[in-house]
């Protein structure tokens, strides 16, 4: 039988201690995860919304050149738009790994190691 402070493979030996921590890194990593989620949901709308505003401006227009205005100016907004997805979801995964980056170099039990 292993002994716990020289056990190199702690994981396959939980505690209460090291369930503790696994089911509080898993709450932390869902609630990233629901806040990603919500956030991304409001970006869909978002989108959405930009497509059908250029409907219906184009139902209004009696141009070509009217017409060309405003796809340019749909085409630019969607192109800030993509900018902010890069932004965001980069934002998404540092947050997630700092999560469990955390977990395991600070509230990870050592079971009996240093």
């Amino acid at each position: 039988m292993a002994n716990k402070s020289t056990d190199p493979f702690p994981f396959f030996n939980p505690g209460k201690e090291q369930t503790e921590a696994m089911v509080g890194m898993q709450r932390e990593l869902l609630e990233a995860y629901e806040d990603a989620s919500h956030a991304w949901v409001a970006r869909i709308k978002s989108e959405v919304d930009l497509w059908s505003h250029l409907a219906g401006k184009l139902a209004a227009i009696r141009s070509p050149s009217e017409a060309m205005q405003a796809y340019q100016e749909c085409v630019a907004q969607r192109m800030q738009m993509a900018a902010e997805d890069g932004r965001r979801l980069a934002d998404d995964c540092q947050k997630i790994m700092g999560k469990i980056g955390h977990s395991f170099s600070h509230g990870w039990p050592r079971t009996g190691r240093s």
